[in-house]
């Protein structure tokens, strides 16, 4: 979900975040979809996405709130199977 950002076939437009109610709203919004993944709520400063933020774009594996992977720059960098190898051997 990328507020008025992104135009993407079956997106969900959500207006851009002006309080912390509003990504409250949005999130809510999101889980009514019931995404196949978790979904998290950054704080309005982004403090979340300036300490992980993939830029350039990267594939990560994040292991009880600690990175265990952290790929080369994508998309050429990009090696999924190796992030497919190190998570197969999680289970």
């Amino acid at each position: 979900m990328h507020p008025d950002e992104w135009a993407l076939k079956n997106n969900v437009h959500i207006k851009k975040h002006q309080s912390i109610q509003d990504r409250l709203t949005a999130a809510r919004r999101l889980l009514e979809e019931s995404p196949s993944c978790p979904v998290v709520l950054d704080s309005m400063k982004n403090l979340c996405s300036a300490k992980y933020a993939a830029l350039p774009e990267r594939l990560y594996i994040l292991q009880e709130g600690k990175i265990t992977y952290k790929g080369q720059m994508g998309p050429w960098g990009y090696k999924p199977e190796e992030v497919r190898f190190i998570l197969e051997k999680m289970d």
